[in-house]
């Protein structure tokens, strides 16, 4: 048989970090002592309390089965109280607040739930993929916003051209921004919000480093801006606030509609969340947050150690008060693909290059701060004796 994939899919291109592991697995099948500063999967483990109310929960027969009634309303609820301590926002848990399996999975359902072929989606450039090849699925265009230093990685909303704002229905943001570890502020978002609705654009904020930042820094969220609710969702996670990437566990709050077409949409494609997992969250969220101020203080020893290093191999970064990476910049003149390549190759350090995020992160290379401090020394003692022996 001669199977060719649906048009809506054929000319998405394979995830780079499933290319790249592919690639680390088989160097270190040869002995290789690869150091990966690439991608930003948190390596430190939850709190004790939050495996606890995992493992509590998942020794009850009763939370075995779907879920799809009283655990995913406390989580819910949870997520909404959650915002209130944290944002001061008031959100009902019974309609604007939704569990999800992993952020990932909204940012990719609203472009299906929201688009329509011609339709334009407004995507920051760098960013994060899926927020492109989302709509690329649903049969939408893409127009990219580039996301400038000059203008401190926020879109420059206003050079998008007339024809392409007729036709755009979603408006992507990022703060704390992956991969350049820009931020935005209270002012920075209205202002943003207003030009959506200038223009009738619905606003995705994906927001899953609000939790992660550095020096007192603590990032807003988008549903503090009055009139929020009913013009954006916030798509948020526990995988890097409570470093549990693989837990699979996210929510998305703000407007009723837009969570309805969604959870509406994944009652096609998922049976909801494993309850332990959701009762593990409600204990996340609800629990005592303290550990999170002792975990981002590992997280900024490992930037500044980063960034101290950094200074002596002549790649120039800014020093991000927030996220999980660094924003380097790579030699003039050199393409960021291979120069990370050959890095990796000459002296088995992974870095991303940044143009996997977008034709505007060409010129530069994230370096991930989810290794220990000691393997992010080493990592950055090769790179500094590579770019002097270069």
């Amino acid at each position: 048989m001669n199977l060719q994939p649906a048009d809506r899919i054929g000319s998405i291109k394979p995830y780079f970090f499933a290319s790249l592991g592919k690639k680390i697995v088989d160097m270190r099948s040869k002995g290789i002592d690869v150091i990966r500063l690439d991608m930003g999967s948190p390596d430190l483990p939850p709190a004790d309390f939050i495996i606890d109310a995992m493992v509590s929960a998942a020794r009850q027969a009763n939370r075995h089965g779907y879920t799809l009634g009283s655990g995913t309303h406390r989580f819910r609820q949870a997520v909404s109280d959650h915002y209130k301590r944290r944002f001061g926002v008031a959100l009902d848990p019974k309609s604007e607040a939704i569990d999800l399996i992993g952020s990932k999975e909204g940012l990719f359902i609203i472009s299906q739930v929201l688009l329509n072929p011609g339709d334009v989606s407004l995507v920051p450039d760098p960013g994060y993929g899926v927020y492109a090849s989302g709509a690329r699925v649903a049969g939408a265009d893409v127009h990219f916003a580039p996301l400038l230093e000059q203008n401190r990685f926020l879109p420059d909303l206003a050079s998008i051209p007339e024809e392409i704002l007729d036709r755009a229905k979603l408006l992507w943001m990022n703060y704390p921004n992956n991969p350049t570890g820009g931020t935005a502020t209270l002012d920075d978002f209205a202002r943003l919000l207003e030009f959506a609705r200038s223009h009738d654009i619905f606003v995705a904020h994906d927001a899953p480093y609000t939790d992660v930042g550095f020096d007192g820094y603590k990032a807003p969220s988008l549903m503090q801006v009055p009139g929020a609710k009913e013009a954006a969702i916030e798509f948020n996670s526990l995988s890097k606030a409570y470093n549990m990437a693989g837990w699979r566990l996210g929510m998305a709050v703000g407007n009723a509609q837009v969570l309805k077409y969604i959870e509406d949409y994944k009652s096609q494609q998922d049976s909801a969340i494993f309850a332990p997992i959701l009762a593990a969250g409600e204990a996340a969220l609800s629990g005592d947050q303290a550990w999170i101020e002792e975990r981002n203080a590992i997280y900024q020893d490992r930037r500044d150690a980063t960034i101290k290093a950094l200074a002596k191999t002549g790649l120039q970064a800014d020093i991000p008060p927030a996220a999980l990476y660094i924003w380097a910049r790579v030699p003039e003149g050199t393409g960021s693909m291979d120069f990370c390549a050959q890095m990796l190759d000459e002296i088995g350090v992974s870095t991303t290059p940044g143009v996997v995020f977008g034709e505007h992160g060409e010129g530069f290379l994230r370096i991930s701060l989810v290794s220990p401090v000691e393997n992010i020394k080493k990592g950055m003692e090769r790179i500094i004796d590579w770019m002097g022996a270069k």
